[in-house]
């Protein structure tokens, strides 16, 4: 009996140890914030809108958080290098990633990607979303919106524009804008906004869907020229310059868009606060101060409508995409 009785003991205390045991290896696997410096992945080089809104929202959550937030720029694939990193990447939560609209719900529908967007990418929150500004290098000598069109009419495969890569917001408002406006423009991708901006300004392209922030400097000193906004409102800091919508094509709307989503191995406790802590960030006066300078407006979710809005563009580019027979290539 005794004997019996020792080896129960044996045993419940062992049961004991295990239990402990993972209790704690599930406590650190959901330890917030991890206790390593934190990856905030962005899908374009530096100097371009994504990369500046990163960088703002960054300084702010990590002052909040007592973390080190780093940006982490790895561009390439019209953003989906970055996307494939952090869908198979560092599941503690150590590694977010600032999304975009192109790879998150364009992309899968032009190309085979190692990733699913639905699948190996979980949402956090919307992060920010703006318009692009149609310019055009000065030396065009295109002045308005109306003349770019007839450039293209009569020019047809001549007027090149660039994009931040195959599958971008600036891609696929050049492919709408050929759709409704019977045009055929030549689209040449970049891998993000700040090398597109360079051979803009170097003339080695016609035109570009840029956002404001990279293009802003560059429209105060006429360098570029501001043709058409691509949002269904003008942009407060550009007041005289028209929407495309109405510019003679109504409905035409390509509004683009970042969100922050992590890998869906990341446990759900630590999606969750996440979602608590870049919230708070996104509606902190003086983020919000800082992001409007540049054009972008905070646009803080749930975990569940950021999934429902993916899955809305994700139907809308879909369409168009197979309507136009667009591929990656």
């Amino acid at each position: 009996m005794k004997t019996t009785s020792l080896q129960k003991n044996r045993f419940i205390s062992a049961l004991l140890a295990i239990a402990f045991c993972l209790f704690g290896l599930s406590a650190t696997a959901q330890e917030f914030p991890p206790k390593k410096t934190i990856s905030m992945v962005v899908g374009f080089a530096a100097g371009g809108a994504a990369d500046t809104a990163a960088r703002i929202i960054a300084k702010k959550l990590g002052e909040n958080i007592g973390a080190n937030v780093v940006v982490d720029n790895k561009g390439g694939a019209g953003g989906n290098i970055a996307h494939q990193f952090a869908a198979t990447g560092p599941t503690d939560g150590s590694t977010i990633l600032f999304g975009s609209v192109g790879p998150l719900t364009i992309a899968p529908h032009m190309m085979k990607l190692p990733y699913d967007p639905f699948k190996d990418l979980s949402p956090i929150t919307m992060g920010v979303n703006f318009p692009n500004v149609l310019v055009v290098n000065s030396g065009t000598g295109i002045k308005t919106f109306a003349e770019y069109i007839a450039y293209a009419k009569k020019n047809p495969k001549k007027l090149e524009y660039a994009s931040t890569g195959p599958g971008s917001a600036s891609h696929l408002a050049g492919e709408l804008l050929d759709e409704m406006a019977g045009i055929e423009t030549v689209h040449v991708p970049y891998k993000g906004g700040a090398p597109a901006l360079q051979d803009l300004l170097g003339g080695r392209v016609a035109a570009y869907f840029s956002t404001y922030s990279t293009a802003q400097a560059y429209i105060a000193n006429g360098q570029l020229i501001p043709l058409a906004v691509t949002g269904p409102n003008r942009l407060k800091q550009l007041p005289k310059v028209p929407t495309i919508a109405e510019s003679g094509f109504p409905g035409f709307n390509a509004t683009n868009w970042y969100a922050f989503v992590a890998s869906s191995k990341v446990p759900t406790p630590i999606l969750d606060r996440w979602n608590t802590e870049i919230v708070k960030v996104l509606k902190s006066p003086d983020v919000v101060q800082q992001l409007n300078e540049h054009g972008l407006t905070p646009m803080p979710t749930s975990r569940a409508e950021l999934a429902k809005y993916m899955a809305k563009e994700s139907i809308q580019w879909g369409t168009i995409i197979r309507d136009r027979k667009i591929t990656g290539e």
